[in-house]
């Protein structure tokens, strides 16, 4: 049985929801350890890594989960958008370590380019469907 044939529910949205909220949780967790043990130096990107699975993760599929209106997103989409949730949490994370460590990198721009990428994919993509969906006049 292929991965790529399940089929996603309203119930599987409000698990990966929650599932976000754990992680921000976590991430603010990390931060908050990280910043305890940098001798009084502070990055905002540490600081606020938390919003990304918070804001871009937990209420969009929640609003997927309760809304009867909006359609569900497909695997592909489904996939895409999770890696840019998840290359943006990590690109926080790795920016402000190295903040908090004094010095830069100009590789960081990768993190932002394809979290960027893969989230402009996923929305594009479900946009997409969203407008075929609702010019058939389906559910």
């Amino acid at each position: 049985m292929s991965i790529l044939g399940t089929k996603l529910s309203r119930r599987c949205m409000a698990r990966t929801g929650f599932a976000y909220l754990f992680a921000a949780l976590l991430v603010a967790l990390f931060g908050a350890v990280y910043e305890r043990f940098s001798h009084g130096v502070y990055s905002y990107f540490m600081l606020y890594a938390f919003v990304i699975p918070l804001g871009g993760g937990a209420l969009p599929f929640f609003a997927l989960a309760f809304s009867e209106r909006l359609p569900l997103p497909r695997a592909t989409v489904y996939r895409l958008y999770h890696s840019g949730i998840a290359a943006l949490t990590v690109g926080c994370c790795f920016a402000g370590a190295l903040e908090i460590y004094g010095t830069t990198n100009r590789r960081i721009a990768v993190y932002w380019i394809v979290g960027f990428g893969f989230l402009a994919c996923a929305i594009a993509l479900y946009l997409a469907s969203c407008l075929r969906v609702f010019a058939r006049g389906e559910k």
